[in-house]
């Protein structure tokens, strides 16, 4: 790829700043997503790392219905994903007290140990990042993506 290619901003002259400023994050989710692959634990995709990031990020057991909602995915889709966690152990379906037929995805031990080794894993990535862009970026940026990503996930409702 050419330096002009990897310098140019998203979008086309006269976009909207929002539209350009979206098209940015969706090339990082791209790239961040397939270099995060390449450091998670052999097995695990990242859709099964963020159903367990999701779950212990909240701290909480969700049906598969309201994970395929805050995923953004179809529930067939989520079943396969949880499913998969659970052949490897990494997730266990919890029955609800009050009504059997309602399962919950809860995070099992070993997979709260998977989340963390891949986030360990991710170390050598994480002091390129820190090498090449000031630790101080990063703490401005972060509360104006937390900021974006509420705002969206509001609009979703």
């Amino acid at each position: 790829m050419t330096e002009d290619v990897q310098t140019k901003p998203a979008g086309l002259k006269g976009d909207p700043i929002e539209f350009a400023v979206m098209t940015e994050i969706g090339i990082i989710n791209q790239l961040a997503d397939n270099l995060f692959q390449a450091h998670l634990p052999k097995g695990i995709t990242v859709a099964q790392f963020s159903v367990l990031n999701h779950l212990l990020r909240l701290d909480v057991q969700q049906t598969i219905s309201e994970l395929a909602s805050a995923m953004q995915v179809a529930q067939p889709t989520m079943s396969s994903t949880v499913r998969k966690l659970e052949d490897k152990g990494l997730v266990e379906l919890i029955h609800e007290p009050n009504d059997r037929r309602i399962r919950r995805v809860a995070v099992t031990n070993a997979g709260a140990l998977c989340r963390n080794d891949a986030v360990a894993a991710l170390a050598p990535m994480a002091e390129v990042l820190r090498a090449n862009i000031p630790e101080t970026d990063w703490e401005t940026l972060l509360p104006h993506l937390h900021r974006i990503r509420v705002f969206l996930d509001q609009l979703r409702n």
